[in-house]
């Protein structure tokens, strides 16, 4: 299918989606959800939206304007209408904006609005100050169709607004995209978007997941050419260097807590990913996010530790475009603690919600700390689960998804689910068929 024809069948899939059952096709929770639990499954997205507001100056909130790109029936624009004097939603589906106008009716400073799912034309230049996505992109089957829909976002935004989206970072797999399964993206391909487009690139979260995260701050045009042709002259101070995680000033060398978070005074306002590089004993740490400026004036700069790295205290070094930013900090590294490959989760593949109760006949293991998840071995009642469908939701963590479908044996009523790596046999985990 060619570009020209995606935005119609989008219109057509979700509009069926929307009446079959909007809820589910939104939130990916239960089937028939009611009206308080749907709009609960947007708590954990809203705060995360709400963390990215810190970067406003305080006290503008009534004047400023959001846009959601793909609202649905409105789930995050209700909680999120009170940061805003105006918060404005489009989506390509005529009946999910139908849902998002009932559901909003009490909201008087939301505005859902039907799109063509081809750009954002209702809108003037520089209107709104945040423009945010969640769940939309990763729809989208059309690469042109996407990166349209951010180029759009920077033309609406005012200059120094921000677009904060979410996209699936999974590595590509050579499968046709769908309404369903839409395009990937990778972080090499948003931050040569950002820099190309003069937008400062301040967070890549999610690397290599299906909920890649990225942060953009809307500069003039012209803005990156300007400061990579004369880049200024600037003086930053590492005060301190702990884990990203737990706050302590010990980082370990590998695994889930392998990430330092540098507490950096006068940091230059113009820096973000694409300039800033970090050095830790001359290796390249991965910069995945600068915060927004604190109280004190300093600013959180978060990095990966490159594998392999050495225990005791190690020499930190910070560079703007190929310069020094400042002295050089120290960091203390540590050995990393074992791995404990586990098994945190059972829930049915298709009803989230519903917990162990199996009635999509799909089961959704979720396990963590495993380097080699092609090695599990799955027994449902004693007979070998096959096809599993593996997902990794967060490489540091090592943290995969693995889906599959019971086999034809098993039958309603209580079963129990049996998962080996190696060795190593993991707790059984009681599932009830239905």
């Amino acid at each position: 299918m060619s570009d020209s024809d995606w935005p119609q069948q989008m219109r057509e899939d979700w509009n069926r989606r929307a009446i079959e059952d909007a809820y589910y096709y939104v939130a990916f929770g239960r089937r028939n959800q009611d009206d308080d639990e749907f709009f609960t499954t947007a708590d954990a997205v809203v705060r995360g939206l709400e963390e990215e507001l810190k970067r406003f100056p305080s006290g503008e909130r009534r004047s400023r304007r959001a846009l959601e790109i793909g609202c649905g029936p409105g789930r995050l624009m209700r909680p999120m209408s009170w940061n805003f004097g105006e918060i404005h939603g489009v989506d390509v589906s005529d009946e999910m904006v139908r849902l998002a106008t009932e559901k909003l009716v009490n909201v008087p400073n939301a505005f859902p609005r039907a799109t063509d799912g081809v750009d954002l034309s209702d809108y003037q230049d520089e209107f709104f100050d945040f423009v945010y996505s969640y769940a939309v992109f990763q729809h989208i089957p059309s690469r042109e169709l996407v990166f349209n829909y951010l180029s759009e976002a920077r033309r609406v935004l005012k200059t120094g607004g921000f677009l904060h989206c979410q996209l699936n970072g999974l590595p590509a797999n050579g499968q046709p995209c769908d309404t369903w399964e839409g395009v990937r993206l990778s972080a090499e391909e948003m931050a040569e978007f950002a820099s190309a487009h003069d937008l400062q690139l301040l967070s890549v979260q999610g690397v290599d997941t299906q909920y890649m995260w990225v942060t953009m701050r809307k500069q003039p045009a012209g803005w990156f050419g300007a400061l990579a042709a004369a880049p200024p002259r600037a003086e930053a101070r590492v005060l301190r260097i702990v884990n990203c995680q737990s706050g302590e000033p010990l980082l370990p060398a590998a695994g889930r807590f392998a990430c330092m978070s540098l507490r950096i005074e006068g940091l230059p306002a113009d820096c973000d990913l694409n300039q800033i590089n970090i050095e830790i004993e001359g290796r390249e740490a991965a910069p995945m996010h600068i915060g927004a400026q604190e109280r004190d004036g300093t600013v959180r700069v978060d990095a990966l530790l490159p594998p392999g790295m050495r225990t005791g205290l190690v020499p930190v070094d910070l560079f703007w475009f190929g310069e020094p930013l400042g002295e050089q900090a120290w960091a203390r590294i540590i050995p990393p603690g074992p791995f404990v490959p586990r098994l945190t989760a059972v829930n049915d593949g298709v009803d989230l919600l519903s917990g162990a109760k199996i009635a999509s006949r799909i089961v959704k293991l979720s396990f963590e700390e495993i380097n080699d998840p092609d090695q599990l071995a799955i027994k449902v009642g004693g007979e070998p689960a096959t096809r599993l469908d593996i997902f990794c939701t967060d490489p540091i963590r090592m943290r995969f998804e693995i889906n599959f479908n019971l086999p034809d044996a098993i039958k309603p009523g209580p079963h129990t689910v049996e998962s080996r790596l190696g060795s190593r046999a993991f707790p059984p985990a009681a599932i009830e068929v239905v």
